[in-house]
Formats: C-alpha cells, structure tokens, sequence
C-alpha cells in the first residue's frame, strides 16, 4: 500500500494592524502591489486588520521586508488594537469619535507585551453598540452622560454578552480601569483566558452593576 505525500507548497499570511480601521493610502498602495506581485489575496478581518493570504513559504520574509517600513504587524503578546465602529463625526448617532479614544489608548497601553492571545477591546460610539462593545473582554460604550464599561463579553459558539461594571464616567476613569482589567487578567491566568471565565475570581477589581 502506497502512501501519498502532499507536493503543495505551504502558505502563510501576514496581518498588518490598523488602529481604528484606518487603512493609509501608502500602506494601501504598497500591499497592493505586493499582492499583484505575489499574486496574493486581500482580506479585511472583523478585527479590521488587513491580511495578506496565500503567501509562499519562501516568499514570506521578502513580502514582510517589502511592507515593514509601513506597517505593524500582528504577534503574539502585542497589546490589542481596539476594533471600534465608524462614530462621530460620520454617523449622526456618534457621541463620540471612537478612533480618538482607542489612539489615546494605545497611546498609554500600546507598548505593552506579554498580553494573553484572543483578549479583545472594543468602542462603541453609541449605545447602539456598532463597535461590539458587548462581545468583547473590555468594552467600552459612549453614552450622552460620559462612558459605560462592560467586562467579560465574547463571540464563538457560546457567545456572552458583557457586564456592566462602570457608568456614565468620564475618560480618565476609563482609562484607568482598562489599565486594572488588563494586570487582573493577566495577573490570574497564564495563557489565553477570556474575561468572562474570571468574573468570579476573588479581587475581581470591579462590582458587577447589571
């Protein structure tokens, strides 16, 4: 009996990180040359991430190199790019431009490393909650009184729906206690842990309002 060995060269992708969505025209442009070049294909994540698929093993260093000077790319331990909906000024229901408060979080958090993998931040401009807020480990919705905190959402097959745990406060607080949700998690879990299996820890940080 004859075994049969795969001959199909391995793929990989590459995920370029864009705060808020935001998709530079530069980086635009380079990826897509790249991709006409590589004959790659193009994909816009629900984390609003571009990918690059289909790259070539040997290929895959020269297509990073060639997009490095222009991109952040997606690794293990990097703190999360908040996804955040399209707000204020766009959308007339926007209280807020969800892309200033996730540059003013990343501003304070970004370089932090050794974060858990799946951990996820969220901004909704509004309480219709666009951004997701409600699906992820930390969210945050603007309201017409300042911001609400929800902890402990997720997707998947078993989606939850995230607890309030602060209302109607204002930015520095919100700030402050993404920085505490961040060190709990990662002070009580040493790999990849959603929020929501914590909310019953002892010294969650947070009372659950509802």
């Amino acid at each position: 009996m004859s075994t049969v060995h795969s001959t199909a060269p391995q793929e990989k992708s590459l995920t370029m990180l864009l705060p808020a969505g935001r998709l530079p025209l530069s980086l635009m442009n380079k990826a897509r040359e790249v991709a006409e070049r590589y004959n790659l294909g193009v994909y816009l994540s629900t984390a609003q991430n571009l990918r690059l698929v289909g790259i070539r093993d040997e290929d895959f260093d020269a297509v990073k190199a060639e997009l490095a000077p222009l991109a952040d790319f997606k690794a293990p331990g990097k703190f999360p790019v908040p996804k955040v909906c399209i707000g204020k000024p766009s959308c007339n229901m926007g209280v807020i431009d969800p892309a200033d408060l996730s540059a003013r979080i990343l501003q304070r958090y970004g370089a932090r490393t050794g974060v858990k993998p799946k951990f996820k931040i969220a901004i909704s401009g509004c309480i219709l909650n666009c951004g997701g807020a409600l699906l992820a480990d930390i969210g945050v919705v603007a309201t017409r009184n300042g911001y609400d905190l929800y902890v402990g959402g997720k997707g998947g097959p078993y989606p939850k729906v995230g607890r309030r745990v602060l209302r109607d406060v204002g930015e520095a607080e919100i700030l402050d206690a993404i920085g505490v949700m961040v060190d709990f998690h990662d002070a009580k879990t040493a790999k990849k842990q959603r929020m929501v299996k914590l909310l019953e820890e002892p010294g969650f940080p947070f009372t659950i309002i509802d």
